[in-house]
């Protein structure tokens, strides 16, 4: 049975067919957050701390951690820090050594720099998993060595020197490759953990089957665990989470082993919370005086103003108990039992207040 060992000091993550569905925290990544690329520049972890803690509470069982920060600031002032391959390395370094500070989860060193790869597996505590190796010359010959190297498992993406193929039979071809290669250096197909590339629905309407049938053959001809950055399935369409949450249990049961996401539901803030207000207000609805914002979000089904485990977790959760990866819903019966508790403290306490307004 095929199965992939991620460790840190002190835990170990076990991906496999016959284990839970393994959840890779995607938030410690500044591409696209311009707040947390600035808080970086500056020196700043306190967020990366957080980010890492939430994670870990919303179910997250590795955390990703993404070293790609872009320092316009300090490129003015020193051009060498507008070449990633001077900036990752100590990023990644201090990245890792402020996570593992917080938590004892196993880490993903991810980064397309080799420089930034070896710093984050020189620091890493135990055996963390890398991202990514892909099929690409280049790429194999400079992350393989390091695979082998450091005796750690991989993430094998599927595309090389042609780009990402439309055929899913040109992508299993890719991933069959990174296996024999990685062969060569030693690796065991049980530390290749492939991404068959998951392309968004709204572009291609056979993206969810394509991802199914390439999960069963890597599985089924390779005996491969599988990832995926999972929110790419619902790219540019609405109720995002809608489609993620049934694209999840679907490729858990197609053979899908881990996926790359954000376990947990960010919080309502301020700004939302006075504009739903200015709209009920408007609607002439009188809300109670000395009504908290965790009550008000509650009482309008906005959320919450914590952090806490998404609706993904909740249908991978669903989807582990189902498959028989969760013995007698023990994890499914011990979350929902705290969040049933939780939630109907909320309920009970607005419930006058809503007779009120």
């Amino acid at each position: 049975m095929t199965r992939t060992v991620i460790e840190s000091k002190t835990k170990t993550t076990v991906m496999g067919f016959d284990q839970p569905f393994c959840v890779i925290g995607e938030r410690i990544n500044p591409t696209g957050r311009k707040i947390l690329n600035a808080e970086l520049e500056a020196g700043d972890f306190s967020r990366v701390e957080r980010d890492a803690i939430a994670q870990v509470a919303a179910g997250a069982n590795i955390l990703d951690i993404n070293s790609g920060a872009v320092f316009s600031n300090k490129m003015a002032e020193d051009p060498r820090y507008a070449d990633n391959n001077f900036v990752e390395p100590d990023l990644m370094k201090t990245l890792v050594e402020r996570v593992q500070a917080v938590t004892d989860c196993p880490v993903c060193i991810d980064s397309s720099v080799p420089g930034a790869l070896e710093a984050g597996l020189a620091a890493a505590e135990g055996r963390p998993l890398l991202n990514s190796v892909t099929g690409e010359e280049e790429r194999l010959e400079m992350v393989l060595p390091l695979v082998a190297k450091y005796n750690v498992p991989v993430v094998a993406i599927s595309n090389d020197d042609t780009g990402i193929s439309e055929d899913p039979d040109v992508r299993f071809a890719v991933a069959k490759k990174i296996v024999e290669r990685a062969a060569d250096f030693g690796i065991p197909a049980h530390d290749i953990v492939v991404d068959p590339l998951v392309m968004p629905i709204g572009a291609m309407s056979t993206a969810g089957l394509q991802v199914f049938t390439l999960v069963r053959r890597l599985r089924e001809e390779l005996g491969v665990n599988t990832t995926c950055g999972a929110s790419n399935i619902s790219f540019g369409l609405p109720n995002r989470h809608g489609i993620n949450n049934a694209f999840l249990p679907m490729a858990m049961g197609a053979g899908m082993t881990s996926a790359i996401m954000n376990p947990v539901a960010l919080p309502i803030g301020p700004k939302k919370i006075a504009e739903k207000k200015a709209e009920i207000e408007a609607a002439g609805i009188i809300l109670p005086e000395g009504m908290d914002d965790e009550t008000f979000v509650t009482l309008f089904g906005m959320g919450s103003t914590n952090s806490r485990a998404g609706k993904e977790m909740e249908a991978i959760r669903a989807a582990n108990f189902l498959t028989n990866h969760d013995a007698g819903g023990s994890a499914w019966i011990s979350t929902n039992t705290t969040a049933n508790a939780e939630g109907g403290r909320g309920r009970r306490g607005g419930g006058g207040r809503r007779r009120r307004a």
